[in-house]
């Protein structure tokens, strides 16, 4: 029964999953209604928990994206940008097409979106596994000029778009529950088949843990970093998409503001280590999901919003110091520790019969 305890408390979600719980404890108390969910009279799912799941789902886009890289040693700084400049297309197509209207507009505002995003994902790539630039520094340089790419697309102004299939695809409704949430989780479901049905999971684990090995052992290791931050900048360029969709305007400077920073928080908290290798896609969703609900937990709680980034890190600081490699080994350690055994008893001496 101990070594139960001990594996459950030792796994990398356990804390977690204790924190979401919390979280959402939380709220119920402040809030008796919170775990509720209605209908509406348009047959759409209404409630708190659906407004996480809405709102959460850009953050965990973009970290299904930044788990992949993680895990390859790397990172990815840039996303917020790329969330920017996507959004800015998207926009700036569909202003000037004929009929904002019209769904093939749209499509194609989208995909040139997606298109642009990914070329400058595999520019990324490019420095990283060609030129040898640390990632941290490769991605910076595009975060720092993403931003200005974007005021270039939009000219300085924040473009308003009146156009019901674009705005479908941030507050609409498929079946009852958000377009947003809905396509957060075709995103996950996609890349956890890609990843563990087929060997490219195991390849990135490798080249993350070992890559001077892998090369030696035939991984084509510059194949895989142009694959995963071309794929982490498509997944952001998706959830800037959304994000502008929601707000119906594309907003160079604010759209996608450190969201890179909640992305990386959810992969950490997640249990997957900036230190490259093995990784948990369930991690990277449990982690989006404590950061939202962090988030609701501030306005449920009444936490003045400027003091937001502090509560959001001494949470942060509590997860990670309890999934911390000193914590599990005092955990260890204590598990390990010899029981303490009592001295025999001496046996009664038979009674003397005189």
């Amino acid at each position: 029964m101990k070594d139960v305890f001990f594996k459950v408390i030792g796994h990398r979600l356990f804390w977690p999953l204790v924190m979401l719980v919390a979280l959402v404890a939380v709220n119920v108390i402040r809030v008796p209604g919170f775990l509720s969910i209605t209908i509406n009279a348009d047959g759409n799912l209404f409630g708190s928990l659906i407004d996480i799941l809405r709102n959460g789902a850009p953050t965990l886009i973009i970290a299904v994206g930044m788990t992949l890289v993680i895990a390859t040693r790397g990172i990815d700084l840039s996303v917020g940008s790329l969330c920017a400049i996507s959004g800015a297309m998207a926009c700036s197509i569909i202003l000037t097409s004929s009929d904002p209207h019209s769904v093939g507009t749209v499509t194609v505002a989208v995909l040139v979106a997606l298109a642009l995003a990914l070329v400058l994902g595999l520019w990324n790539g490019m420095l990283v596994s060609v030129l040898g630039i640390q990632p941290i520094i490769a991605t910076l340089i595009l975060m720092t000029a993403g931003r200005g790419i974007a005021m270039l697309i939009t000219e300085g102004q924040i473009l308003t778009v009146q156009s019901t299939p674009f705005k479908f695809l941030g507050s609409g409704f498929i079946y009852g529950v958000p377009v947003a949430t809905v396509v957060a989780a075709v995103v996950l479901a996609l890349v956890a088949l890609l990843t563990r049905r087929t060997a490219l999971g195991m390849l990135i684990e490798s080249v993350g843990i070992n890559p001077e090995a892998s090369r030696q052992a035939g991984v084509r290791a510059r194949g895989l970093l142009f694959l995963v931050y071309g794929l982490c900048a498509l997944l952001a360029a998706v959830a800037g998409i959304i994000l502008t969709s929601n707000q119906t305007a594309a907003d160079a400077n604010n759209t996608g503001l450190f969201i890179e920073l909640d992305a990386i928080l959810a992969v950490v908290i997640g249990g997957t280590s900036l230190n490259g290798g093995r990784y948990s896609l369930t991690g990277t969703l449990v982690g989006a999901l404590v950061i939202q609900t962090l988030i609701t937990t501030v306005y449920t709680v009444g936490i003045p919003p400027i003091a937001t980034m502090v509560f959001k890190a001494a949470v942060v600081v509590v997860v990670t110091l309890l999934q911390s490699p000193t914590t599990n080994a005092a955990l260890e350690r204590w598990r390990s520790r010899p029981k303490s055994v009592k001295p025999a008893s001496r046996p009664s001496e038979p009674a003397v019969v005189r």
